[in-house]
């Protein structure tokens, strides 16, 4: 009985034995748009390719990867040549590639374009209006879905780099309909809670379908009206959305984004520590410069032998008060020689050195007489002589 039920490896081993053998499926041509590309680092391109209803996963490998003329992109629309066969470990079909060729612009791609063509030509992207991220943020909100890796990763490694930071996660749908309104009135919280220092706003990775709603314009404009600087988190370094462009700040990944939004503690420690040893080593420089100064101050002569300062300084004060004194001797000598030359000349015009040869002064009536025909018979006058006064009676004329 037990015959009857084979191995999950053995049925993937026979549709892969099936699909291989099918003439119909070893060469296939197909039309469709990109979408969830990812190139791989062994130079392998992982994407799916799908149209309005349906989509199915597609590789293409290196030796292919080479021949092509272009990078394709999410959004772009191809034309395929290759064949289908199935996985084995995860029992899933897939469509290998060996070659493609572009067919023009997806739907998603052109909307992508027309906007960012709209919003740069608004001043939305321009550099200047964009607000400074500051460099210790106390307290920092997150917009993104409250589950998943996203939230997850932020959160740990702000907490790793900076544990002093307070986060407040403002959840919101990501993806799917309703998201685009989702993320717009979780931004408007934010900055109504007036609290927020720094935004992160984002997700994580997935296709250019599940990023959309980081492409609509009513989620760009949220961004670039928010007082609070914000950080874009939106999926991998390979993902470009319009909110990259309009955000203050782009990070390639929600972990990326955590890191720019907060120091490294252990870098500000080893700064601090440095900072510490370059302050003790100036520090240390200046004691002992001081010491130095101290030390040639206390051996010094003049310290040594205060006394010297003081019997030079007498003995120049001395030198002073000697020169002072001859000076002034000199003066007095020139002073006396000038007062008995003057003396001298004033004696020569002195009338009582005049009296004292012979000679008098006659009066009459206080009035020095110098003619006789100023006097007559009987006036009385007065003889000024040098030892005294004479008084006289003219006899007769």
């Amino acid at each position: 009985m037990n015959d009857k039920y084979i191995t999950v490896t053995s049925l993937n081993k026979y549709i892969k034995f099936k699909l291989d053998n099918d003439e119909n499926l070893n060469e296939v041509f197909l039309r469709g748009e990109i979408s969830n590309f990812k190139a791989h680092t062994r130079g392998h391109y992982y994407f799916t390719i799908k149209d309005e209803n349906s989509r199915i996963n597609a590789i293409m490998f290196a030796s292919s990867v080479k021949t092509l003329s272009f990078m394709p992109l999410d959004g772009m629309k191809v034309l395929l040549v290759g064949r289908v066969s199935v996985y084995e470990n995860s029992g899933t079909y897939q469509v290998y590639v060996n070659e493609m060729l572009e067919d023009g612009i997806g739907n998603l791609y052109i909307a992508y374009e027309q906007l960012k063509k709209k919003l740069m030509l608004e001043g939305l992207f321009d550099e200047s209006r964009k607000k400074t991220i500051p460099k210790i943020p106390q307290k920092i909100g997150i917009v993104t879905a409250p589950t998943g890796a996203a939230i997850k990763d932020i959160i740990s490694t702000i907490k790793r780099r900076w544990p002093i930071s307070q986060t407040i996660i403002f959840p919101a749908l990501v993806q799917g309909e309703g998201s685009k309104e989702s993320i717009v009135e979780a931004i408007k919280k934010a900055n109504e809670l007036g609290t927020v220092d720094l935004l992160i706003v984002g997700r994580g990775g997935g296709s250019i379908e599940d990023l959309w709603a980081f492409n609509e314009e009513v989620v760009a404009r949220a961004i670039y009206n928010s007082n609070i600087p914000i950080i874009s988190a939106v999926g991998h370094e390979v993902d470009f959305t319009i909110a990259d462009l309009v955000a203050d700040l782009r990070a390639p990944t929600p972990t990326g984004a955590a890191e720019m939004a907060v120091p490294d503690i252990n870098n500000i420690k080893e700064y601090l520590y440095q900072i510490k040893t370059r302050l003790i080593k100036v520090i240390m420089n200046n004691i002992n410069i001081n010491k130095e100064i101290l030390s040639r101050l206390t051996n010094s002569y003049i310290l040594k032998n205060p006394i010297n300062i003081y019997q030079v300084k007498e003995q120049t004060f001395a030198n002073i008060l000697d020169k002072l004194y001859n000076n002034v001797l000199k003066i007095i000598e020139l002073k006396k020689y000038q007062y008995n030359n003057i003396n001298s000349k004033l004696e020569v015009l002195n009338p009582q050195l005049t009296l004292k040869r012979g000679y008098s002064i006659t009066k009459l009536n206080n009035k020095i007489i110098t003619s006789i025909n100023e006097i007559k018979q009987d006036d009385l006058l007065n003889i000024k002589v040098f030892d005294g006064n004479i008084k006289a009676k003219v006899m007769e004329e």
